[in-house]
Parts: C-alpha cells; sequence; structure tokens
C-alpha cells in the first residue's frame, strides 16, 4: 500500500503557527524557576538566625530573591527589600563581620534573559491583537468571494470521470439511442456533417415517465462523446433574488463557449421551463428571467457556437412554447416505459455483477414485471440480490426474484401483523371473490397469485399478469375489470351480510374507471366527447381561473351514467358468484389454511367449469 507523504503547510499558516510557539515561551517562562516548588520559603529573620548559626553553605541572589544551600543539601529561599544588599541587611541585624565572609554570597546576572522574558510577555497581547484582525480580514475576504461567486454557475464538469457509463449501459430504448448516437457522432465528426449542409442540433429534450433512463441516457452521451460536460439541476438557477438565475446561465454558457464542442445538461428543466405568464409574482418573476436568459442563449444573436443542450423532463406539457420550439430545442427524444422485451433487456443489463443461478428465466421475470421502469428494474434486482446474501446464498436464484417482485408492488411482508380468525375468514372471501369473478371473464387478466398474508398496507393480494403488454383497452375489458374490482365487495355482501373497509381501494379504482370511460374515452351514452380539463395534472398558474367546459346538467348526466356503470357490474358480479357460491366457499376455505395460492394452484379447481378464453383487447 503507499505510503501518502504529509502535507505541507501552505505560507498562509505559517503566522499562526508563529503565534502558537510564542504563546508556549511565554507561558513556560511565566512558570520559571523550576526550583520554586522544591525550595522551602523562609523569613528574612529565619535567615539571619541561620547564618549566624552557620548552617548555610551558599547564598545566591537573584535579583530580590536569595536562594539559600543549607549544609545538610536542603534548598530555602527568602526575598530582600529592594535596593538593598545581603550585607547591608546582615551588618543591620548585627552579625559579626567573620561570620558574613565565611558565608559563599553568589550574585547572578539576569538581565538578558529578563529582557526576553518581558518582552515575549509584552508581546503577547499585540500578537493576539493582529491575528485577530488578520483573522477579520480572512473571513470579510470569503464573505466577498461568496458574494462575487453567488451569480456563479453552479454545474459540474464530467469530462474526466474514471467510471464512465456508455451506451452499452443503456438497454431497452432503441429509439432513443439511435438519435443520441448521432449526436454523438456529429460531436466527433462535425465536417461529415456540414459538408452536406447540416447545422448542429442546438438541443435534445429527454421526454419520459420518472424512471425510465433519461439521466443515464445523458450520462451515456458523456462517456461516449469523449468532450466535456456540463451538469446542472433546473432547480440551482433559482434563488429568492431576481436576476441571479440569469447571471448563472450566462456564467455556464460562457463556460460552455471557452471548452467547446461541449454537451451541457440540464435535468429537470421545468423546475425553470415552466410557462410563462403563469406565475403569481415573488420567485416567479425570479424563474420567467432565468428561462428568458436561457432561450436568449440557445437562440440569440450569437451563431456557430459548437454547443448542445440537453435536458430532462417528465412534464413536456406545462414548458413554455418558445423552449421547445425549433432552434432551441430542435429534438425531443421519447424514453418509453419499456415493453416485454425492453424489460428483458434492461433485466440483463442489471444483472451483469450479480452471480445468477442457471435455473433463473429473464422471460418469465420481465411478464412478471408490467408497467415496470428501468430504475424499478434495478432496484428489483438489487433487492433480489440482498434477499440472498441475507440468506447465505452463493447465486441469486429465481425464487429470490418473485419474492422482490412482490416486495417493490406490494411492499415486504408484515408478519407481525396477525389477523383474528374472522378478519382472516373475512379476507380469503373477498380476495377470492376478485379472484373467481377475474378468472371467469374474458376481458381481465390471468391470475398469477393469491395470497392472505399482509404486505404493505393490504390485508390481501390477488395478483393480475397481463400475458403481453397492451396498449390499447375495449369498454368490455373495462367492463370486466369492473366486476372483478367489485368481486371482494360483493363476496363480502353475500357470505357475510355486511361490507367491510378492506374494500374502499378497490371501490376508488372502479369510480376512476368509470369516470374515464364517461369523461375521456366516450363509453357512455353521452356519445363521442370528452369533458373536463385536457390536462391531468394540476398547474396552479395556468388552471386558476379555469372552468368547467360543460354545464351543470352534463356534470349530472356524467355522475348518473358512471354510477349506472358500476350498478351494472354490481348486478353483474352479484350474478356470477350466486351461481359459483360453492366454488367460492371451498377456494376460501382452502386459502385460510394455505394462506398463498399460485396460478397453477388455483386453476386446478376449475376442472369440471368453461371458463372463456382471454380476450387479447
Amino acid at each position: 500500500m503507499p505510503v501518502l507523504a504529509p502535507k505541507k503547510p501552505t505560507n498562509k499558516n505559517y503566522f499562526f503557527y508563529l503565534i502558537i510557539i510564542a504563546l508556549l515561551i511565554a507561558f513556560f517562562a511565566m512558570m520559571l524557576p523550576g526550583t520554586e516548588n522544591q525550595a522551602e520559603e523562609i523569613t528574612l529573620n529565619t535567615f539571619i538566625e541561620e547564618v549566624q548559626s552557620g548552617t548555610i553553605k551558599n547564598i545566591s541572589v537573584v535579583d530580590n530573591r536569595l536562594n539559600l544551600e543549607m549544609m545538610d543539601g536542603s534548598r530555602q529561599f527568602t526575598y530582600k527589600e529592594p535596593g538593598a544588599s545581603v550585607y547591608e541587611i546582615l551588618e543591620r541585624a548585627g552579625v559579626k563581620e567573620s561570620i558574613i565572609s565565611t558565608v559563599p554570597i553568589n550574585i547572578e546576572n539576569t538581565e538578558g534573559s529578563k529582557f526576553w522574558t518581558d518582552l515575549l510577555i509584552g508581546l503577547v497581547p499585540f500578537l493576539l491583537i493582529i491575528a485577530f484582525f488578520v483573522f477579520m480580514m480572512r473571513s470579510a475576504q470569503n464573505s466577498n468571494n461568496q458574494a462575487m461567486s453567488f451569480g456563479k454557475s453552479r454545474a459540474k464538469a464530467y469530462n474526466k470521470e474514471k467510471e464512465k457509463n456508455t451506451f452499452e449501459d443503456v438497454a431497452g430504448v432503441p429509439e432513443a439511442k439511435a438519435e443520441l448516437e448521432e449526436i454523438v457522432d456529429f460531436l466527433k465528426n462535425p465536417k461529415k456533417y456540414r459538408s452536406m449542409g447540416a447545422k448542429i442540433p442546438k438541443g435534445v429534450m429527454l421526454i419520459g415517465a420518472p424512471g425510465t433512463g433519461k439521466t443515464l441516457l445523458a450520462r451515456a452521451v458523456a462517456g461516449e462523446a469523449d468532450v466535456p460536460f456540463f451538469s446542472i439541476s433546473g432547480s440551482e438557477f433559482v434563488e429568492m433574488f431576481v436576476g441571479v438565475g440569469a447571471s448563472r446561465v450566462r456564467d455556464l454558457f460562457n463556460k460552455a463557449k471557452r471548452n467547446a464542442p461541449c454537451i451541457i445538461f440540464v435535468d429537470e428543466i421545468d423546475a425553470v421551463g415552466r410557462h410563462r405568464g403563469a406565475g403569481m409574482g415573488g420567485g416567479h418573476d425570479e424563474r420567467e428571467q432565468t428561462l428568458n436568459q436561457i432561450l436568449t442563449e440557445m437562440d440569440g444573436f450569437e451563431q456557430g457556437t459548437n454547443i448542445i443542450v440537453m435536458a430532462a423532463t417528465n412534464r413536456p406539457d406545462i414548458l413554455d412554447p418558445a423552449l421547445l420550439r425549433p432552434g432551441r430545442f430542435d429534438r425531443r427524444v421519447v424514453v418509453d416505459m419499456p415493453d416485454l422485451d425492453a424489460r428483458k433487456k434492461i433485466l440483463k443489463v442489471h444483472s451483469r455483477n450479480k452471480p445468477l443461478a442457471k435455473t433463473i428465466d429473464l422471460e418469465k421475470i420481465a411478464r412478471s414485471t408490467p408497467g415496470f421502469t428501468g430504475a424499478d428494474i434495478e432496484n428489483l434486482m438489487n433487492e433480489a440480490a440482498i434477499l440472498a446474501a441475507k440468506k447465505d446464498k452463493k447465486t441469486v436464484g429465481q425464487k429470490e426474484i418473485e419474492e422482490s417482485i412482490e416486495k417493490v408492488l406490494m411492499g415486504p411482508e408484515r408478519k407481525s401483523k396477525v389477523l383474528s380468525k374472522k378478519e382472516k375468514r373475512i379476507t380469503a372471501y373477498h380476495e377470492v371473490g376478485h379472484a373467481v369473478v377475474g378468472h371467469l371473464l374474458p376481458g381481465c387478466d390471468p391470475i398469477h397469485k393469491i395470497s392472505i398474508v399482509s404486505r404493505g398496507m393490504a390485508l390481501g393480494v390477488t395478483w393480475f399478469l397481463p400475458e403481453e403488454d397492451k396498449h390499447l383497452h375495449s369498454r368490455s375489458k373495462f367492463e370486466d375489470e369492473l366486476c372483478s374490482l367489485l368481486g371482494g365487495y360483493t363476496a363480502e355482501e353475500i357470505f357475510f351480510g355486511e361490507m367491510t373497509t378492506g374494500a374502499s381501494n378497490d371501490l376508488q379504482k372502479a369510480k376512476k374507471i368509470a369516470l374515464n370511460m364517461v369523461t375521456k374515452y366516450g363509453m357512455s351514452d353521452l356519445g363521442p366527447i370528452t369533458f373536463g380539463s385536457d390536462n391531468d395534472e394540476i398547474f396552479l398558474g395556468k388552471d386558476l381561473g379555469h372552468v368547467k367546459n360543460y354545464s351543470e346538467s352534463v356534470a349530472s348526466k356524467i355522475d348518473d351514467l358512471a354510477k349506472n356503470i358500476i350498478d351494472r357490474a354490481h348486478k353483474r358480479t352479484r350474478d356470477l358468484i350466486e351461481k359459483n357460491k360453492n366454488l367460492v366457499d371451498k377456494i376460501a376455505t382452502d386459502l385460510i389454511k394455505k394462506e398463498t395460492f399460485t396460478a397453477e394452484e388455483f386453476k386446478k379447481y376449475f376442472k369440471n367449469i368453461k371458463v372463456p378464453k382471454k380476450s387479447q383487447v
């Protein structure tokens, strides 16, 4: 292991080291002489008596202090009057000259040491004052530097990263990769495109749901392009002080121009790029000024800058139109939710550094994860690796991955949550109601698993799993799904004569589907027309003055039609459960004992019952 050399102190630290040394010297000088603690202090009268008795071996005079060395080896000391000599004191006390002459008296010269001691003690206050002023000046200088750098860009450069992402680390988005590979090729070989009269795109907007891999794609571009890459979040531009964001934008583009060709990546650009004119004052004015500066920098009077601006957002609907026009963000790259084949490729990417068992079936795992984003799949494989390590296994098996899917979707098992016998029985009939109705209707997805083991907030779960990804949904499919959602509610109603709070989430989902059928999809007697805002999300400034685009009488019809759709589904569900009451009772009784049924175990109960073939739409 290499030994690191100690860091040498900088010049600005020498001054403080000198102050510390001076203080230490002064402290020890004040503590001298060191013999003070060992000698015994006596009075001047005792000193005179000892001189007369001849018990003193030697007298040492240090200023006004008399250090005495006794015949027996002990030491004493006393003090005389300033200006008086030892001889005068002894003569006035009546000590004979013959006795005085026999006592050795040494006078020590202390002028040199006293001078340096007094000098150090006198300098200490001045040194402390100087150190205080130096500290204050440096603090003021740092504050000034911070104030001067307040309008500077905080973008981080990633052109010299050791561990770079490349397009090999990105899977499941071939169209997006192709678009970005073209950008990288343009940066590497600009002459090839300019010879054809092509201009480099000013900006690339990555659009997609959270977790689909927009930031990963940007990092891959940085790794592939081998050019300076400046990354910043949209929220880092905006401060409470007006003008700071615009100043940071100018500084960022100035840095980029000095390092051109290069890439600027703005993550979550919707934080600063929202529709102008929708603000309500205050900080929104600062945000709009920042956006104006971005627009000017991207397509102002200055031309020919070899800079590409990449941005990512999951809210393209609220971005300002001027930001999305040609000349600013010329390209919009949609990073869509991964389909079955894409999920399989993403699984391969995120399992490269994990020891997988030979029995692993990535095809089955991909089919079990509809609606998963790339981030969800990465989290899934990480959870499976953690679970395998927890069980002291050497490889990650299919069982660990399937358990991790359930954990990611529904939360961890709540083994500490013990249901009473009655609650367990109600939960079992509720889940079997969902499963039986869903299995007997062609529009519902196949059953994957039924469980009455608590997970997350749910006491039990019926897991439907589509055989393939679907992009279109028919009216008959929605009607069948409504029946399946009401299966638990209806089973409680039939077998227990009352309903519990366990069906609240099912009813919310059913209401949403019914309202969407009426207001969005034209699947009602109101005909082919939509009602309400085209934007599902709330954008306060833009929608503050929004009014309904339909009358109160139409609103009443919408409510009636939605309720009629749910009432028909409830009646249909009730007839289906009444017809198969014995079957529901048998499956629920077995589920209470076993707690979990797989798809194969559940299907065994329908050997003698004709089950309709599942529809594709």
